[in-house]
């Protein structure tokens, strides 16, 4: 037991006296597009152009547009077999598999009672993350028995990001960053001082202010910058330990080295 103690102290010490993480450069490929969303292990790109989704694998590009559901402006695909389009315009949500067929769409004006959504991100089974600008809540939503299984007290400042895992959902704020579980309890909240954005790993956080990236371990609240050397951030994302910075129309690919 004390062994496991002095393990847990030496790791806690050691990443908390870490003053950045490196990454080392992979390779990058050029990528002409208006929104990049994400890349899999699989080298499967999404991406948006002209407010159409596109999949685009080694073999194939496959695409999705639903032109009178107004702007595109929400795309995650956490689940790549439940891909999750939010139309704001409509307050409308899409669920589309994994070869961009819609199998599910949720109008949220056509519910009782109404819900004014923001922002969605994926839960676990058939659930949404959404917030309700009207009540100012995070809320899981399950869209096939269209009910609310978990809501959080209300937020007090302006969402300005929203990223989810199947246990956890992660609510950026102007003040704060919080942390739920799928029962809507608060885990923890770290105070916002300046990120705009983030993404999630493994429950592994990264933060982005101005053009520095942020590196905080699921373990602890330690914020530990992220060495990109002045490179220009316009998206970026993790996947495992691997950075995607998407910037000039080019996509390069980094290896985070973590302790």
């Amino acid at each position: 037991m004390k062994y496991t103690y002095y393990i847990f102290i030496f790791f806690f010490v050691s990443i908390s006296a870490q003053e950045s993480v490196a990454i080392k450069f992979i390779d990058s490929v050029n990528l002409k597009t208006e929104t990049l969303i994400s890349v899999d292990n699989f080298n499967t790109v999404f991406y948006v152009n002209n407010n159409i989704l596109h999949k685009k694998t080694d073999t194939k590009t496959i695409t999705y547009n639903n032109l009178q559901l107004g702007n595109l402006s929400i795309v995650n695909t956490f689940n790549p077999l439940k891909i999750n389009l939010f139309y704001n315009d409509f307050n409308t949500v899409v669920v589309l598999d994994n070869r961009l067929a819609e199998v599910f769409k949720i109008d949220f004006n056509t519910l009782s009672p109404y819900k004014n959504v923001s922002h969605i991100s994926t839960g676990y089974d058939n659930t949404l993350w959404i917030f309700n600008q009207d009540l100012q809540k995070l809320e899981l939503f399950d869209y096939k028995t269209k009910t609310t299984r978990a809501q959080t007290t209300p937020v007090q400042s302006e969402v300005l990001d929203i990223k989810s895992n199947y246990n956890f959902c992660w609510l950026l704020t102007k003040n704060y960053l919080y942390t739920y579980n799928y029962f809507g309890s608060l885990v923890k909240k770290i105070k916002n001082t300046g990120y705009t954005t983030l993404t999630e790993s493994n429950e592994n956080i990264i933060l982005k202010s101005e053009n520095t990236l942020f590196y905080i371990p699921k373990d602890n609240d330690v914020k530990i910058p992220i060495d990109t050397s002045n490179l220009l951030i316009n998206q970026f994302f993790v996947v495992n330990e691997t950075l995607y910075i998407y910037s000039n129309n080019v996509l390069s690919k980094y290896q985070l080295k973590i302790l």
